[in-house]
């Protein structure tokens, strides 16, 4: 473990340096909150990989790549009259310390993570409530990203309307209203209807993982993953014969390489 002191202003002066107007790198000169975006989002990505993975080392250095972001964000925003890095950090300390009442104010403790989870829930509420604008009514969908992940949204969104009473009863509701989707999309008769249908089956589909308790991208990264593994392993076994293989030639592959990941025998 390290021992040299932590150092933003080390890390803020770099930044500086990079974006100097006269000698700083023609590149981060060049960017702006736009074309820097992707990059924030790419690095979270990179770090939710190396979680995956359990690469400690390669953790550290996408957790430090990702740090920059924030910190590039900071000095183009301070750059602009808006913010800077100080100020940043400053609003997530007091919003961490006013969000853990139990900690940093009374004492008091919630039961269980569920029930500070709830509280943290209903403190987030709160804000959103005392920063609403009267032209805009408060929503309990009110802070959810448009910028998430599509299944990732679809799961807060739920769980958000969840939280005021819009749930089915069990689980046996999502099941129905799934199969009854899927009917939908089989009844479509155009490609704009199948596609809109598409995206209600989906949406089901995201809340019937919620209430199993399944991250439903996290669920979708896992089921990506394996097909990407039984894949090559398929190309590796068939040689470069595979892409002229009949579909059924090419199935008998997918079930060799399904029965080797279960240390089952294959099929003869």
């Amino acid at each position: 473990m390290s021992t040299a002191p932590l150092s933003l202003d080390r890390l803020a002066g770099i930044m500086a340096a990079l974006r100097h107007k006269e000698h700083g790198c023609p590149w981060d000169l060049a960017q702006d909150f736009d074309t820097i975006a992707p990059y924030t989002i790419e690095e979270a990505y990179e770090v939710a990989e190396a979680i995956a993975l359990r690469d400690m080392a390669e953790l550290k250095k996408e957790l430090g790549d990702l740090l920059f972001q924030v910190v590039f964000h900071s000095r183009m925003a301070e750059e602009a009259g808006h913010f800077a890095l100080a100020d940043v950090v400053t609003a997530l300390c007091e919003k961490m310390e006013r969000r853990h009442p139990h900690i940093f104010g009374d004492g008091t403790r919630a039961a269980d993570a569920v029930a500070q989870k709830d509280e943290w829930e209903r403190i987030k509420a709160a804000e959103r409530a005392a920063a609403g604008a009267p032209e805009r009514p408060v929503s309990a969908l009110d802070g959810v990203a448009t910028a998430l992940p599509a299944l990732m949204r679809a799961e807060k969104l739920q769980a958000r309307a969840a939280r005021v009473g819009f749930e089915w009863p069990d689980v046996s509701g999502v099941r129905a209203k799934l199969e009854e989707e899927l009917a939908e999309f089989d009844a479509a008769t155009d490609d704009t209807h199948r596609a809109e249908e598409m995206g209600d089956v989906l949406f089901v589909a995201a809340n019937l993982a919620r209430r199993h308790g399944i991250d439903p991208e996290a669920a979708l990264r896992a089921g990506n993953a394996k097909f990407e593994r039984r894949f090559r392993a398929m190309e590796a076994l068939a040689g470069t014969a595979f892409p002229t293989l009949l579909l059924a030639e090419q199935e008998a592959y997918w079930q060799q390489v399904k029965a080797a990941e279960r240390g089952l025998p294959a099929a003869g």
